[in-house]
């Protein structure tokens, strides 16, 4: 007999009962935890300092190839390093439109093999 997993959904509520809203599924869960990679700034969390990408500190960066290459590389590796053991980066795509960035990024959930594809935008 296995429990079921219930994972808490990000941003973290609490509904009107005061109980905490689950995610609908795992890859709900999985995308959420890469939305907090890519938009958590070094230095935000306490108890991991090191935790998160920078992503939102480019935002404001001169737009370029050179800054879209350099991005590309800073969110694979930080993708890797904190979710390497959850997922299996399969394309990654940056892209600048007015001051904002897009991600495209397309993986596959390696506990379900699920494909995914999101797109980010900030």
């Amino acid at each position: 007999m296995s429990i079921p997993r219930i994972d808490v959904a990000f941003p973290y509520a609490v509904d009107l009962r005061g109980a905490t809203t689950a995610s609908g599924s795992y890859e709900d869960h999985v995308r959420d935890l890469i939305e907090q990679v890519l938009f958590t700034t070094p230095g935000e969390r306490l108890n991991r300092p090191d935790f998160g990408s920078g992503l939102l500190q480019l935002v404001f960066a001169p737009a370029g190839e050179e800054l879209l290459a350099s991005t590309r590389l800073l969110l694979q590796s930080n993708l890797q390093r904190w979710l390497g053991e959850l997922i299996s980066v399969e394309g990654l795509e940056v892209s600048s439109e007015d001051a904002r960035l897009a991600i495209t990024l397309r993986y596959v959930v390696l506990s379900t093999g699920q494909r995914q594809q999101n797109r980010f935008v900030r």
